[in-house]
């Protein structure tokens, strides 16, 4: 399964603002952002991606005030017009992100089961087909998100960050926080947000979680070359080599990748590539064409 890519890396690519503390979401707020949030669904859906994952990582009450729910439905319906026309077999899914700093778990309120349900309940209404609680470096929020996804009767997958640094969470605090995602009714588990050449060893504790899992992880360092204009909107060299990262992870038993900041179509289009030559591969149980 292929998901897409980010769309703050792609709308700032496009000349489009995304302040504080809106960011990703503010091009929410005008007809030029919405139809370039449009254009960026139908890139990645034309790359390969089947799984969409809508505008709402910044769409929250805390974030968006009065408007959230709003500016929520906007950016479903947004990703799903983009799709509509592409082909079938695509699906649309909630992001529904931390309450405050994905890269700061410290900051994780004790109390965030409140505003999780409303975001859920939210995405729901709004049709979505799967809700994505993601980005989260706190297990404990991580849990609780999930769980009120769940229990809108939706698919809810979950995935955690280690940050950067790759130091927010160990493998091991993965691979320990998966078991309990699956044990509370998550339908895939993943680690996104991570730099690709430091994401294996966190996919490698995912396996034996007892649910699919994967990886999407971000570009790293501008100087690794892997994204931020290194083959972000073409087939080039840091796309190449983020799908070759990828096939890491698909070794290691992962059966869903995608892209997180820094990456583009061009990544999302040479993980289609990937994925399509694995499942036709000798003894992967397809035929060539």
């Amino acid at each position: 399964m292929v998901l897409d890519g980010p769309l703050g890396t792609e709308l700032a690519a496009r000349g489009i603002e995304t302040p504080a503390p809106l960011w990703s979401a503010a091009a929410l707020l005008d007809a030029r952002g919405c139809d370039v949030v449009r254009a960026i669904h139908r890139d990645y859906a034309r790359a390969g991606a089947t799984v969409h994952t809508a505008n709402t990582f910044r769409t929250k009450r805390r974030q968006a005030g009065a408007a959230w729910a709003e500016l929520t439905a906007r950016a479903v319906s947004l990703a799903r017009e983009a799709v509509r026309d592409v082909g079938s077999g695509h699906r649309i899914a909630g992001s529904v992100a931390p309450l405050e700093d994905c890269y700061r778990p410290d900051l994780s309120p004790a109390e965030a089961r409140q505003e999780h349900r409303a975001m859920a309940q939210a995405l729901a209404r709004a049709g979505v087909d799967v809700l994505l609680c993601e980005t989260f470096p706190h297990v404990g929020e991580a849990l609780v998100a999930l769980e009120e996804a769940v229990a809108t009767g939706i698919e809810a997958w979950v995935s955690f960050t280690a940050g950067p640094g790759s130091d927010l969470l160990s493998p091991e605090d993965i691979g320990l926080a998966a078991r309990e995602a699956a044990s509370r009714g998550a339908g895939a588990v993943l680690v996104n947000c991570t730099p690709a050449a430091r994401t294996l060893a966190h996919v490698e504790r995912l396996a034996g979680c007892g649910v699919p899992f994967g990886a999407y992880a971000n570009a790293g360092a501008e100087t690794e070359g892997l994204g931020w204009g290194a083959g972000v909107d073409q087939r080039g060299s840091g796309a190449a080599r983020y799908a070759e990262l990828a096939r890491r992870w698909l070794d290691a038993g992962a059966t869903i990748v995608g892209g997180c900041c820094g990456t583009g179509p061009g990544h999302i289009a040479a993980l289609r590539a990937l994925v399509d030559g694995a499942r036709l591969a000798p003894g992967a149980g397809g035929s060539p064409r």
